[in-house]
């Protein structure tokens, strides 16, 4: 596994780029693939309420896990960061305080979300026909949140070495165990959603302990010893400190997702099935997205603790010119594929159709939603993640909840719904360009920044 480190201090920086961006791009696009397999196989075999039932999740699921994901790149950033330095002692005291933060994150949210289940379904409103199994879904999905945790602290931790083929090859094996136990609960069992929630708890569960033992049996500076495990509060503040704006930044985005989603669910169930069918297909493109932020991230916090000023400001200048130019062909290569791609998922002409709309909004604008991730993951590069979560806030968040209340209250149709992601992507690209520019300048100003 060592041999799958990567030197990120020395030698060219978009070739190296690639081949940590595309790995980790592909774990996302196979766990969405394995997700959009939840969707599919009870749009098929259950039916239109269930395939709704399951879509209708999918924000709550993202602002429980986003919070504590982002404190895992926080993780990867100060283990990146001694990494840098050489820090030996600091990567074994990160690495620890990780897995052990996992374990406890998980457990709350958990428990958190258990109890506040129900009340969050019907604020979303969650038609009748839909709700039981709605949240039969949820309480199953909650019950595997430590897992879920530890798989992303543990690929946080691979990554930070520049590691982003091991968690890969695990999701690979753990992946197709879940599309297999979704037939087999589904179609032998007779579950309904919850089936499909019972096979991705197990497929996750599968996935963490194949990292975690792998963790134990390595040589270099990343070995996991049980004995070490506990919670080192100076390194455990700092991860907070960076990755808690990281997590923010990523809630936003649920959160105004659940404020769209119920604005979904208040136009029917093709509405909302169409919506589900058309996110686990547009969400491959965002996985390259962010693949790249996070390289941007992962290679930054390595320069920047060597002191590599003027490496840091390159990698930030390929990973944008990247980022958008890939971004953008897979997204253009997606749409050429929608209808057959939605077809999958469920045949009514009229749930394709729709679902064709939500793509064109989404997909053809994915190249500024490139801009976005790779400045705000320069700057958390940098440790410096809060402007890049306040921005995200205003721009994402607050015109996203605005414009659900005033323009889609005045023309409550899908097409207008839509209209939002563009307009708070171009928003919201354009100031965090303005902020990375200032930034930029002061570090060439001071020549370093605070860690």
């Amino acid at each position: 596994m060592k041999r799958n480190n990567m030197d990120m201090l020395n030698g060219g920086i978009a070739s190296k780029l690639l081949l940590f961006a595309l790995p980790l791009a592909a774990t996302g696009m196979l766990q969405q693939l394995f997700n959009a397999a939840d969707v599919a196989v009870v749009g098929r075999y259950v039916g239109e309420n269930a395939m709704a039932a399951v879509g209708s999740n999918s924000p709550i699921i993202g602002l429980l896990v986003n919070g504590f994901v982002g404190i895992a790149l926080g993780a990867n950033v100060i283990i990146s960061t001694f990494t840098g330095q050489g820090n030996q002692e600091g990567i074994s005291k990160s690495l620890h305080t990780a897995i052990l933060f996992s374990l406890i994150g998980g457990i709350f949210i958990t428990l958190v979300g258990e109890a506040v289940a129900e009340p969050v379904l019907r604020l979303l409103s969650v038609p009748p026909e839909v709700f039981p199994m709605a949240l039969s879904y949820l309480r199953v999905y909650l019950l595997g949140m430590p897992i879920i945790f530890l798989y992303n602290f543990e690929s946080a931790i691979f990554r930070s070495q520049g590691d982003t083929k091991t968690p890969l090859l695990c999701l690979m094996l753990s992946g197709a165990i879940n599309v297999a136990l979704n037939l087999y609960f589904v179609c032998v069992v007779g579950m309904t959603a919850n089936g499909v929630a019972t096979a991705t708890v197990i497929s996750n569960a599968i996935s963490a302990i194949l990292l975690f033992i792998l963790l134990l049996h390595r040589t270099d500076s990343i070995r996991l010893e049980i004995s070490k495990i506990r919670l080192h509060k100076d390194v455990l503040m700092m991860m907070i400190r960076i990755g808690l704006p990281a997590g923010l930044q990523s809630m936003v985005f649920s959160l105004s997702n659940i404020c769209i989603q119920s604005a979904i669910n208040k136009l029917g169930s093709n509405v909302m099935a169409a919506s589900s069918a058309a996110f686990n297909i547009e969400i491959l493109a965002y996985y390259l997205v962010n693949s790249f932020g996070q390289a941007c991230t992962t290679f930054v916090g390595q320069n920047y603790g060597a002191k590599n000023m003027d490496r840091c400001r390159k990698i930030a200048r390929y990973s944008l010119l990247l980022d958008v130019s890939i971004t953008t062909a897979v997204a253009l290569l997606i749409l050429a594929f929608g209808r057959p791609l939605l077809g999958i998922f469920n045949e009514n002409p009229t749930i394709i159709s729709l679902g064709m709309t939500r793509l064109w909004f989404i997909l053809a604008a994915e190249g500024i939603n490139a801009v976005i991730e790779i400045m705000s993951g320069a700057m958390r590069g940098y440790g410096h993640s809060l402007v890049p979560a306040v921005l995200t806030f205003a721009g994402v968040c607050g015109i996203r909840i605005v414009w659900v209340y005033t323009v889609f209250r005045s023309s409550s149709t899908f097409y207008t719904l839509m209209m939002v992601y563009p307009v708070s992507w171009v928003i919201t690209a354009i100031a965090l360009v303005i902020a990375y520019l200032i930034f930029i300048r002061r570090l060439r100003e001071h020549r370093t920044l605070p860690v």
